[in-house]
Order: structure tokens, then sequence, then C-alpha cells
């Protein structure tokens, strides 16, 4: 019966340190917009807070994904004025880069030498830790697994 007790405890414990734990920290998204104003295109971006992305890198990605070419640095206001390379057909992909976790991807259609805004797609690319590595109960799996290990080391030991 006492060797049970201490797997219980540590489960109980385990359990309790998950239930005081609060929601799971998450980088904040970038959102982004482009416009055309007199005739220049404008990149405005900001994080999902509405906090202007200052200082965020725009670049050109590569068709494998690589970063390119850079085309400028947003600036206070979370904007920067484009000057995209000369293609009259395809589609363009640009990455805002505000550092790790902190990254828009955008894939522009270019249509007669011309952006169509209304097609524009808005895709993040960052990695997504599976929800139950970084929820409330991921302790109590934790515990879960060490009672069954601890049960499972005494049974061994007969």
């Amino acid at each position: 019966m006492r060797t049970l007790i201490q797997p219980l405890f540590l489960l109980i414990a385990t359990a309790s340190l998950g239930l005081g734990q609060g929601q799971p920290a998450k980088a904040h998204a970038i959102e982004s917009t482009l416009n055309y104003l007199d005739g220049s295109l404008e990149l405005h971006s900001q994080f999902s807070t509405g906090t202007p992305v200052e200082g965020a890198v725009v670049r050109v990605l590569e068709a494998n994904g690589t970063p390119g070419r850079e085309l400028g640095r947003m600036d206070q206001q979370g904007k920067l004025s484009l000057t995209l390379p000369v293609m009259q057909e395809g589609t363009l992909d640009l990455q805002v880069d505000a550092g790790p976790g902190h990254r828009d991807y955008l894939m522009l259609p270019i249509r007669s030498g011309k952006v169509q805004l209304d097609e524009v797609v808005s895709q993040p690319k960052t990695p997504q830790t599976p929800s139950f590595l970084i929820s409330t109960e991921s302790p109590l799996l934790l515990g879960l697994a060490g009672v069954l290990f601890s049960v499972r080391q005494q049974r061994l030991k007969f």
C-alpha cells in the first residue's frame, strides 16, 4: 500500500502545478496590408496587438523559399514603399521579418506588371507547437508518465 502512496502523491502534485498555469505564451502574429498610393505600392505591417512592426526587414523570397534581395525596412509606423522587381506575370513571394516567431509571408499575384491586391495571400509559415505540449494538461501527462514509470520499476524489483 505504501508503494502506491508515493506515485499518487507525485501525480497529485504535478496536476496541481498544471492547474496554476496560465494561458500558453504565443508569439505576436504579423498582419500586413498592401495599398497603391499615388502609383506606388505601400506595405503596412503591425503585430496582432496593433503595434507597428518597426525595423522589420522586407525581402523577396527565392523560388526555393530562401531569403533573397532585401527591399527595405519598415519605418516607425510599420510602413514601407515598395519597389518590386519588374515582372509582367507570375507570383512574387515577400517576407516581412521582425525576428524568429515574428514573420509574415505574402504571395503577390502579378498580372500585366501590376499586383492584384484583391488576390494577395498572407501565410504565416511558423512551425506550430502541438497544443498538448503547451496546454495546462502537460504537467498532468508528465505526472501520469512518472506514476507509470514508478509502478513499473517497483514491479520489476519483485
